[in-house]
């Protein structure tokens, strides 16, 4: 038995030159975990695109209708930073779909990592910030209706607040969203979560862990989870050309082993995404999100294999 994996090629599509959004990363991300021995082939899982009919368990109809057809307003597709394409509805709805397979897998083996995902900034009727549809909300309330979880947590680790995650879901006991972000970051009118932590520029590793360590166990016990949603953005890194909070890799790594191994512990099943990270030098930045999926292949041999 080995870790779950979830990748599509579809998860690259081709931005204008110049584009802001290391769009390439996603398969760099799949390239280095099998480049460095993280991973094998047989371990990666192909998903399916998200339906109309699962988009609209957390997404408007008019929205999603007029994303899908081309038929969005310029200004609604320039808040979400991207330029309207055919490939870009394929690459958006294909990421959706990776973690709803990643969440079912997760359920099914206790672990399992996408290597996408974490598009957190999408509201139901609108997106924004790089986000169109909010892949961990469609996939709760698919797993939700399938039977196979009812309890969700949201662990939203990116350096930027979860914010539609946070406004999808501020009225629903069954999910409760927890978000430790940089303060001064984007987005600049937060929405609250049922926890938030913000965080002030420069915060490092000691200072970050102290501020992850002092509530994780007590939430877990508090949410009674069925299933985590783990968004591990790399954002917090001290590179990172968007995030202004200052870890380390070192950081990064002692973090992600500690929610993994937290939840690993208490028997709660984890979904891991990627999130966010913001670097031009795209191998570098993709090896840095492969430390998510190192810490949960570790974990994953050890307790669950």
């Amino acid at each position: 038995m080995a870790l779950p994996l979830v990748y599509h090629p579809d998860y690259v599509t081709p931005l204008p030159d110049g584009h802001r959004f290391p769009m390439p990363k996603f398969g760099k991300v799949y390239e280095s975990l099998v480049r460095d021995g993280i991973a094998t082939l047989d371990q990666f899982h192909i998903p399916e695109r998200a339906t109309v009919d699962e988009l609209r368990l957390v997404h408007g109809s008019a929205y999603i209708d007029s994303y899908l057809r081309g038929t969005i307003d310029a200004r609604a597709m320039r808040r979400i930073g991207f330029p309207w394409s055919p490939a870009l509805v394929t690459r958006t709805c294909t990421a959706v779909g990776g973690t709803i397979l990643t969440a079912q897998l997760a359920l099914a083996e206790g672990l399992a990592c996408n290597t996408a995902g974490g598009t957190h900034h999408a509201y139901a009727d609108f997106g924004s910030g790089f986000c169109i549809f909010n892949d961990i909300a469609v996939a709760a309330r698919v797993v939700q209706q399938q039977g196979l979880a009812r309890q969700i947590l949201v662990i939203d680790l990116d350096v930027h607040q979860g914010d539609g995650t946070a406004a999808i879901f501020r009225d629903d006991p069954t999910v409760f969203t927890f978000s430790i972000h940089c303060g001064v970051n984007f987005p600049f009118r937060k929405q609250p979560s049922d926890l938030d932590l913000s965080l002030p520029v420069g915060t490092n590793d000691a200072e970050y862990l102290a501020a992850l360590t002092a509530v994780l166990p007590g939430l877990l016990t508090q949410v009674q989870p069925d299933l985590v949603f783990y968004d591990a953005g790399v954002d917090p890194h001290v590179e990172d050309s968007l995030g202004k909070l200052a870890l380390t890799d070192q950081g990064l790594q002692q973090r992600d082993q500690y929610v993994l191994e937290t939840c690993v512990a208490a028997a709660i099943p984890i979904a891991t995404v990627i999130g966010g990270g913001y670097q031009q030098d795209i191998e570098r930045l993709a090896r840095r999100h492969c430390t998510v999926h190192q810490a949960a292949t570790e974990l994953y041999q050890q307790y669950l294999g």
